[in-house]
Parts: C-alpha cells; sequence; structure tokens
C-alpha cells in the first residue's frame, strides 16, 4: 500500500489519494482526531509542493526529466533508497554522456 502512495506522491495526485482518507478519518473517528488529521493532511500537502522541486532540482544542471526518470527507475528497481540513488546515479550518467559527446576544448600545451 504504502508504494502506492509513494507513486501517487510523485505523479503529484496526493490530494486525490488524501480526500478519501480525510473522509474515512470523519466517518470512524472522533471530529477531533479527524480535524487534526484534516490539518496534519493539509500541512504535508502544500510541504510536498513546495519541498520536492527545491530538494530534486536544487543546483542541478540538469534537466528535471532526467532526475524524475531517475527517480522513478530507482524507485521501481530498488524500493524507497532507489528513490534518492536513481536520480542521483542517472544524474551523473547523463553529465558523464555529455561530456563524452562534447568535443575536446582542452587547451593545447598548457
Amino acid at each position: 500500500m504504502g508504494r502506492y502512495l509513494l507513486i501517487a506522491a510523485v505523479l503529484q495526485v496526493g490530494p486525490l489519494v488524501l480526500i478519501p482518507a480525510v473522509i474515512y478519518m470523519f466517518a470512524i473517528a472522533s471530529t477531533t482526531k479527524a480535524i487534526i488529521f484534516l490539518v496534519w493532511c493539509t500541512i504535508v500537502g502544500l510541504m510536498d509542493n513546495v519541498l520536492k522541486p527545491l530538494l530534486l532540482g536544487r543546483g542541478v544542471a540538469v534537466p528535471i526529466a532526467v532526475v524524475f526518470l531517475g527517480a522513478i527507475g530507482g524507485f521501481v528497481a530498488m524500493g524507497i533508497i532507489g528513490l534518492f540513488v536513481g536520480a542521483v546515479v542517472l544524474s551523473v550518467g547523463y553529465k558523464l554522456f555529455l561530456v563524452w559527446v562534447e568535443p575536446a576544448t582542452v587547451a593545447q600545451g598548457a
């Protein structure tokens, strides 16, 4: 179940998952617990939309599509650790590929 929630969060459909969870919480729990859960879900949802782009693309000269594909591929291959390792490995591979493809610009005799 957690894997599907993580995929939903990466695909930016977190509210589609959280809204039924909040409705369910209002149905089974006390009003106070349900309101606290609603406030918590709202804060987490807003933080997710702000922090994810900042942390995934911070100071990286790599297209966000490469980082995203690396994160998804790593997650599928290695689980939660692969979410981070995959993005790093694919980003480094992308930069190495660009260096390999670029013509040599090393100054002769320097």
